[in-house]
């Protein structure tokens, strides 16, 4: 199996995050506080415990080269956390939220990040060397219900997100004093700081776990309708294609290279999409096993599994060992996995990443001997 570690951290975790050498782990056990655990002679120890925020904290990222922690909480504020001495100091965000901040993530040069809230709008972040503090600037009107995750696109201008609403968008957040004019190379030298570049209408339900591809060529994101959209050419003639599964709905994604995807989410375990050479993508496995289930059997045994859930099992005959469920494919996690994290540098082939679920559990995997995924 391609897991080799788990750790029991707490009994709920809503998000965690890895300094730049992995030697540390942030994570928030479902509450106001962050816990920083540090590898000690093959032990994790908390050493840091981060407390600001009033409400549970739903979001974090720490950057790689800064060393600088972000986090976004229900209590509608952000703080940015820098470690000074031997002590983690906090820096208030000035984020002007009426609702819940959900999502955050810094951006690739990490001179700015985006916070995603139950209030329709992203928060673009930056820091004011004349002020000394992070001020924000919304991108307002766009969205209809909560943004439930952002992700930068490489070029460091570009933020995609996704909502409640059904949709995921694109926009341009380049900020004057901030971008260099050289970074639009990319996109077109006309578009302003929160101008729509697509607009998706491809789900009819709540969509998640949005992210872009290392190249920024391919765009991937979630539905709550168990289906997967990814989108090539992102501009005004994209093109879109899902992946219709019969599991229980994804919660967010990773690109492990520009033709393989890791999906988490309610069923448990990662799942594994990949594109062939025409660049269809499709489900390939459950990273726990070894092949997918064959279209045949799954149809019957999921007839079959809701047939007895409907009508009760001894009116069918059938014991459990005849029913494949999904839940029995959990064998790391015991509950829904809500973040996936790369284990190495953005931009490159990923063979390590880690997941966190509602179980308190962190798992590590290493694709390094699953050779079929990179045949």
């Amino acid at each position: 199996m391609a897991v080799t570690a788990v750790h029991q951290f707490a009994q709920c975790i809503t998000c965690h995050a890895w300094s730049a050498d992995q030697s540390m782990v942030a994570l928030c056990p479902n509450n106001n506080e962050v816990h920083i655990y540090r590898l000690v002679e093959e032990k994790w120890e908390k050493v840091y415990v981060l407390q600001k925020h009033d409400q549970v904290i739903s979001s974090m990222d720490w950057s790689a080269r800064s060393n600088k922690i972000v986090t976004a909480s229900h209590d509608r504020n952000s703080y940015v956390w820098n470690l000074e001495a031997s002590e983690w100091v906090p820096t208030l965000v000035i984020l002007r939220l009426n609702r819940a901040a959900l999502c955050v993530q810094w951006s690739p040069k990490e001179n700015k990040f985006a916070v995603g809230s139950g209030a329709k709008t992203t928060c673009i972040c930056y820091y004011e060397q004349d002020n000394n503090w992070w001020v924000s600037k919304l991108i307002r009107k766009k969205h209809n219900s909560s943004v439930t995750s952002v992700s930068w696109h490489p070029d460091n201008i570009l933020l995609a997100t996704t909502s409640t609403d059904g949709k995921c968008r694109v926009f341009s957040t380049f900020i004057k004093g901030v971008d260099a004019k050289d970074s639009k190379k990319g996109t077109s030298p006309d578009t302003k700081f929160g101008e729509l570049i697509v607009q998706l209408d491809l789900s009819s339900s709540w969509t998640f776990g949005v992210k872009w591809s290392p190249s920024g060529n391919t765009l991937a994101y979630v539905g709550h309708n168990s289906m997967i959209y990814f989108v090539d050419d992102v501009g005004p003639s994209p093109l879109a294609q899902n992946v219709v599964f019969r599991d229980l709905p994804l919660r967010d994604v990773l690109f492990v290279s520009e033709r393989k995807v890791i999906g988490v989410g309610f069923d448990c375990n990662p799942m594994v999409f990949a594109a062939d050479e025409r660049g269809i993508w499709s489900f390939v496995r459950y990273l726990g096993e070894r092949k997918a289930v064959s279209s045949g059997s799954r149809y019957g045994s999921q007839f079959s599994e809701a047939f007895v859930k409907f009508y009760g099992q001894s009116k069918q005959g059938l014991n459990n060992d005849a029913v494949e469920t999904s839940r029995t494919r959990g064998t790391v996690h015991e509950n829904c996995i809500n973040c996936i994290m790369p284990l190495g540098e953005h931009g490159k082939m990923i063979r390590r990443f880690s997941t966190s679920g509602l179980d308190g559990r962190i798992a590590v995997w290493d694709l390094e001997n699953e050779q079929d995924l990179f045949e």
